[in-house]
């Protein structure tokens, strides 16, 4: 049985896989007859330069049915027909032996002796000339070839007599592996039989830095023509992975490109992919299987060349740039010119109180009728407002807007319905109504981010980190930018209220403050924006009619300032310390005080402005210091002046302002 396997293996590696496909399917029949494995016929196909690939190799051979009526004599009567001799009955013939053990035969058939007689053949052959018409017209040199000669020994491979046909030497380092057969007209190439081509290939030129691969000679004398790189013969399409493979081991650095013929272009980028090299298409109008040297003999060098240099890469996850690839990239898109981007996520926040649910408003409207912004130029774009606090009054707004402006945009939605971050459902339904009402690509506001994640805990990291993941879901689902309205915590010099986390995630952020009817908003941070920089402003009371009582109905709209002439850049407020307490104390005394000035009061004090005397403040803002109870006084006393001394206070005849 052994001998039987043994015997038709060797028959099967005698015989040119490079076959027609009839042919290499009832060599595959009779070998699965034999007793032969899927193995052994994959091995020998992929010998051939019409090589598929391993899964047409395994389909096929499932196809096979063992009683399919070819049997191991077809292989045997094919393979002797093309010169084999059965060396295995040559042994039977014999004396017998003593009986001993038989080694195992190999699973893959051993093709030394194969590989020498491609020595012996090689030996046999001279060198080639520019006149040997292959080589003459596939406009190629001799370089490295050969021909096998009229008076050589006759070899006859396939039926046919290769005397007189170029022969292409597949090269595994110094070891040759096989040898393919040109014949001086247009018949098929030949392969020699029973020999394998291995990790084998034939190069033009010299490797370097650039390397194509290609499949036939004929493509690789017109690379190299063209680029003077390196050309790497694969002797089929079947084994350009192969080759590409041991070419990226040898030669880690170099960059690989693979030149299909037309047709090939999806396997070859993933041979690219694979290698992490390059591919090359022929021109989309040519047909199937034009390759290089047809490109060359149609347009010529030139053009072939402009070709091979828009080689395409696989598509990376990481790219490394240079300074020329940084300087090429699109310059930064704002949707209000150096304050916020065209996309990402942002916020605008300020205590409550301070106006910026106003202010907000004010620059929707703006952006959405394309017009300039306190001096900065907009990109006009759709725009869609969730009020989820304060929705009542909203209606309000927009009608005083209309009043003091004339007209509002045409292309900005509300939403007054509850709306939550941290329902996935809510975020996608949201996402297609925002699509469905023609307003992708533009600017969401949440207004406020406490009502857009109600129960969550701001100050939390993983809350906060959940958030700011649902707010990034919603701009991805939707394009353009997120802008979430929120407030400042207790300290307002800290910024946003809640984790830190959140001003990190910002693209961008808009801060509002307000000091008695003081008010302004800065960049408080910005992509390659002006960072710092106030913009004063005041809200202009509107009447919008009369309710049931007969009273008026008002509301607000923003009226910027002049930053010089208008209002004087006030000093901030302390960050810290007792000076810190009694001014967020005295805020919201100043707030309850109201706007009519208390008896007593010097005539200096501005009209509307809140006035308390200095005894209510101490007294209101002594219980704020953390000292002993017997300072506490003494220590709010110290405070008050500091902040006089800072501009903050005006203190006159007994009675304290903000300035």
């Amino acid at each position: 049985m052994l001998r039987d396997r043994e015997r038709a293996a060797d028959a099967l590696n005698y015989l040119d896989a490079g076959c027609s496909r009839e042919d290499w399917v009832r060599i595959g029949m009779a070998a699965k007859s034999a007793g032969l494995d899927f193995e052994d016929f994959h091995t020998w196909s992929a010998t051939a330069g019409n090589y598929k690939g391993e899964s047409e190799c395994r389909t096929v051979w499932k196809s096979f049915s063992e009683s399919g009526g070819v049997t191991p004599a077809t292989l045997f009567g094919m393979a002797r027909a093309q010169g084999w001799s059965d060396k295995t009955r040559a042994k039977d013939e014999r004396p017998a032996q003593s009986i001993t053990k038989p080694s195992p035969a190999p699973k893959t058939p051993v093709k030394q002796a194969a590989s020498a007689n491609a020595v012996d053949v090689w030996e046999r052959c001279i060198p080639a000339t520019p006149a040997e018409p292959y080589i003459y017209r596939k406009k190629g040199t001799p370089d490295g070839l050969r021909i096998y000669p009229a008076s050589a020994p006759p070899l006859v491979i396939r039926g046919q007599n290769v005397a007189g046909y170029l022969v292409v030497p597949c090269w595994s380092g110094e070891h040759l592996q096989t040898l393919q057969f040109i014949p001086p007209g247009k018949a098929d190439k030949l392969n020699l039989a029973g020999a394998s081509f291995g990790d084998g290939f034939f190069t033009v030129g010299q490797i370097a830095e650039r390397v194509f691969i290609v499949e036939g000679i004929g493509q690789a004398w017109a690379v190299n023509q063209a680029t003077g790189a390196a050309a790497v013969v694969c002797f089929g399409a079947g084994r350009m992975a192969t080759v590409a493979k041991k070419l990226r081991s040898q030669y880690p650095a170099a960059r690989l490109v693979i030149v299909p013929d037309k047709g090939k272009e999806e396997r070859a980028g993933k041979i690219a992919a694979a290698v992490s090299g390059e591919w090359v298409a022929m021109p989309a109008d040519k047909p199937e299987n034009y390759d290089a040297n047809d490109y060359l003999q149609d347009a010529g060098a030139s053009a072939l060349l402009a070709l091979l240099e828009r080689a395409k890469g696989p598509e990376m996850r990481y790219r490394p740039l240079s300074d020329d690839d940084l300087c090429k990239l699109p310059p930064l898109r704002w949707r209000i010119k150096r304050v916020l981007p065209q996309t990402g996520l942002a916020a605008i926040y300020g205590a409550s109180g301070s106006g910026k649910s106003f202010l907000v408003l004010d620059a929707l409207q703006a952006l959405a009728a394309g017009r300039e912004w306190f001096g900065y130029k907009t990109k006009p774009c759709t725009v869609l407002y969730c009020a989820l606090e304060g929705e009542g009054g909203i209606a309000g707004r927009v009608v005083a807007y209309r009043i003091r402006h004339g007209a509002t945009a045409q292309n900005i939605r509300y939403l007054v319905q509850p709306f939550s971050l941290l329902d996935g459902e809510d975020i996608t339904d949201l996402a297609q109504a925002i699509k469905a009402a023609g307003q992708g690509a533009g600017v969401v506001v949440l207004d406020t981010l406490n009502r857009a994640a109600p129960g969550a805990d701001e100050n939390d990291s993983k809350s906060m980190g959940q958030i700011i993941a649902a707010a990034k879901e919603l701009q991805t689902l939707v394009g353009g930018l997120v802008v979430l309205v929120h407030h400042t915590g207790k300290d307002a010099s800290k910024g946003l209220r809640g984790h830190s986390s959140l001003q990190a995630a910002l693209d961008a952020a808009i801060e509002v403050r307000r000091d008695g009817d003081n008010r302004e908003w800065l960049i408080a941070k910005s992509k390659d924006g002006e960072d710092g920089e106030a913009h004063p402003f005041k809200l202009d009371i509107v009447e919008l009619g009369t309710d049931e009582d007969g009273e008026p109905i008002t509301s607000c709209t923003v009226h910027p300032l002049d930053k010089v002439t208008e209002v004087m850049r006030r000093p901030l407020p302390p960050k810290s310390g007792n000076q810190r307490a009694v001014w967020d104390a005295l805020g919201e005394i100043f707030r309850k005080a109201g706007n009519i000035k208390p008896e007593g009061a010097p005539d200096t004090v501005p009209e509307g402005r809140p006035c308390i005397t200095l005894d209510a403040a101490i007294d209101a803002t002594r219980t704020k210091l953390v000292c002993e109870p017997k300072r506490q006084t003494e220590r709010a006393q110290a405070a008050i002046r500091g902040l006089v001394d800072k501009g903050l206070l005006v203190h006159e005849g007994g009675f304290v302002w903000c300035k």
